[in-house]
């Protein structure tokens, strides 16, 4: 999640570090915010592209031959959390504790219950939201789910999170790609598990939601040949894991709601619109999958 430096900050790394800031600084510091918030009685967990790493450090091997952002380039640019709106007040006291500085409110961070911190040698910031991911093509809704998991949001969570973004790009399927590797379908939470029962359960409820995730799914399934960076035997797990989310989609019963919208389909918006840095045209990835095939 992006945003422009409000002010001129001083960056101040160190020399071997060549401009880029290791990947491993952000995961040991997402996981020292956690830990401290804890002691002090609050619940924060990571979301993110640093959710998705810490969840999935036995396959870090992957990661690094799939490449998130390209050789040679910054892996992480900032660590997002989400907290319960009760504990908002108390933010701004535990990030300065830490060192960190917030950012004034604007309308925009109001709006989508976000705080913002930046770090003390401005090497990253911090964003911080409340019960809920507004700032979405569709919304999600952490209330009750924190304590499912401890340091980050659930595998579950963290799935959802990538597969809800309509401008899907080729970094947000990476990140994808070895969440579907590292967890199996299940019917609950819990360790190495993707609650396929609960995301089905929430996109019979919402049509612009299900064909969202829908859309994503099938068309990793549909790049998966393409993936140089996949062994055959992963690239069929990860495929049989996309495919099995989808027929536990398919198969729950869908709300008069659902059923109500479905009629319309895509020829009206079915998604919040959210700006980011960089959009990709048409339908995500998969728009540019489409052209590569015409090409």
């Amino acid at each position: 999640m992006w945003l422009e430096r409000e002010e001129e900050r001083e960056i101040r790394m160190p020399e071997e570090w060549g401009g880029i800031i290791p990947s491993q600084v952000f995961l040991d510091e997402a996981g020292r915010i956690v830990e401290e918030g804890e002691k002090e009685g609050l619940i924060l967990r990571v979301m993110g592209g640093v959710g998705i790493r810490l969840r999935t450090l036995e396959y870090a091997d992957l990661a690094q031959r799939l490449g998130r952002l390209g050789p040679e380039q910054q892996e992480f640019t900032d660590l997002d959390f989400v907290a319960y709106r009760k504990q908002r007040n108390r933010m701004k006291g535990f990030f300065e504790g830490l060192g960190y500085g917030k950012r004034r409110a604007t309308l925009s961070t109001a709006a989508s219950e976000r705080q913002i911190y930046f770090h003390p040698q401005g090497w990253f910031f911090i964003d911080v939201f409340f019960d809920r991911l507004l700032v979405a093509n569709h919304p999600l809704d952490f209330r009750g789910r924190l304590e499912l998991d401890f340091l980050t949001i659930t595998p579950t969570d963290l799935l959802l999170e990538k597969l809800q973004i309509v401008n899907f790009s080729e970094k947000d399927m990476k990140d994808t790609l070895v969440l579907l590797l590292a967890h199996r379908m299940g019917e609950e939470d819990g360790a190495g598990l993707i609650n396929a029962r609960y995301i089905a359960r929430l996109l019979a409820k919402d049509w612009g939601f299900w064909y969202t995730v829908t859309t994503n799914l099938r068309g990793i399934r549909d790049l998966l040949p393409e993936m140089e960076a996949l062994s055959e035997e992963e690239r069929g797990a990860i495929g049989s894991r996309a495919e099995e989310l989808v027929a536990h989609i398919e198969r729950e019963p869908k709300s008069l709601r659902w059923k109500t919208r479905a009629h319309i389909g895509p020829k009206m918006r079915w998604y919040e619109p959210v700006e980011t840095m960089e959009t990709v045209g048409g339908f995500g990835i998969w728009r540019l999958a489409e052209e590569r095939k015409k090409g």
